[in-house]
């Protein structure tokens, strides 16, 4: 492999139902910095079915050029066919950096190009930055979240890494940015094929995703159970707006919560302008999901908890005491 010919960041953009999801901006942010580094262009490979139209959104928040793969086998996401058309595009162009999001979809479609593609995938990166040798470095944590590793992938390319959604943040959308766009057409083969999609079923949810909440009230170990949550809510409805109720890890894994609704390293990452932490230790992994909150407010009876280290405001207290009050307090009683 001559790895001085691969260049470029492309970014693999994610699309369902024909809408443009927030991590394919993120990633374009991303890239654009990493990019500007070692004076490469943004590629945004943007398959689906009917979507070309999006393709100056895509330049306008930092991509140069857009290749877009239009078939109406790429119209929902479907492992094989997706695969082999990123994978043909890849094969082609030769990027030396590939963007994913790690998405339910990203997910799936990362390690089976890396595998066809004979490459390293990073997952869950947290941070990317470009070496002095001009190298994508990859920090994501390990060992359970107890530390920071940093990958390289020297000898093969591109060098390919997923990001969760709301980790980077994406760049200002700017409509006065010009690119190429190319409409291409990918070569199936269709003997491959042994999936199709004959019914999509979604569930109904009246509450919005978390990662999209300006406001997050999240509970841990000390919020105790379904009762101390049902304090959380009844502070979400007093504050109202988008303000939403989540939960860390050991809520869902005592059954007290959704996996939805869970913030940190094996659940979400989110960046609400406040995110309230009630009766939450601070452990490293809870950390990894909300510690670019714009906003932190730690209540907890611990003053030596280590979610004080990381909180803009600490309340040293009962939360069953002090929610109430807030409660009282927002309702206007």
């Amino acid at each position: 492999m001559n790895i001085s010919e691969y260049k470029d960041v492309y970014v693999f953009v994610e699309q369902r139902e024909g809408k443009i999801q927030n991590v394919a901006f993120e990633l374009l942010g991303k890239a654009r910095d990493l990019a500007d580094s070692l004076n490469e262009k943004v590629v945004a490979v943007l398959p689906g079915y009917n979507i070309e139209n999006h393709a100056n959104e895509l330049i306008a928040y930092g991509a140069d050029a857009v290749i877009c793969a239009d078939d109406k086998e790429l119209e929902h996401y479907n492992t094989e066919p997706y695969t082999q058309a990123v994978c043909q595009i890849i094969n082609q162009r030769k990027p030396g950096i590939v963007l994913i999001g790690a998405t339910t979809t990203g997910r799936d479609l990362g390690p089976r190009l890396s595998a066809r593609l004979a490459t390293g995938l990073t997952a869950d990166c947290t941070k990317l930055e470009i070496s002095e040798n001009r190298e994508l470095l990859m920090t994501r944590p390990a060992f359970g979240g107890n530390l920071m590793a940093t990958i390289l992938c020297s000898a093969h390319r591109p060098q390919m890494s997923t990001v969760r959604p709301g980790v980077m943040r994406s760049h200002e959308k700017d409509e006065s940015r010009t690119g190429k766009t190319e409409k291409i057409s990918i070569n199936f083969d269709k003997s491959k094929f042994r999936v199709r999609i004959i019914k999509t079923v979604k569930e109904k949810k009246d509450m919005i995703d978390i990662t999209e909440a300006k406001i997050l009230i999240s509970g841990g170990r000390g919020v105790g159970n379904e009762k101390g949550f049902d304090e959380l809510r009844a502070l979400a409805a007093a504050i109202g707006g988008k303000t939403e109720v989540s939960s860390s890890r050991a809520m869902v894994d005592a059954g007290v919560m959704e996996h939805a609704r869970q913030v940190g390293q094996t659940g979400k990452t989110v960046r609400p302008s406040l995110y309230l932490a009630c009766g939450i230790s601070g452990a490293i992994q809870h950390l990894a999901g909300m510690e670019e909150s714009e906003f932190i407010i730690a209540i907890n009876k611990d003053k030596y908890a280590p979610i004080f280290q990381t909180a803009d405001l600490g309340i040293v207290g009962d939360v069953h005491k002090i929610i109430p009050l807030l409660t009282e307090r927002f309702a206007g009683k």
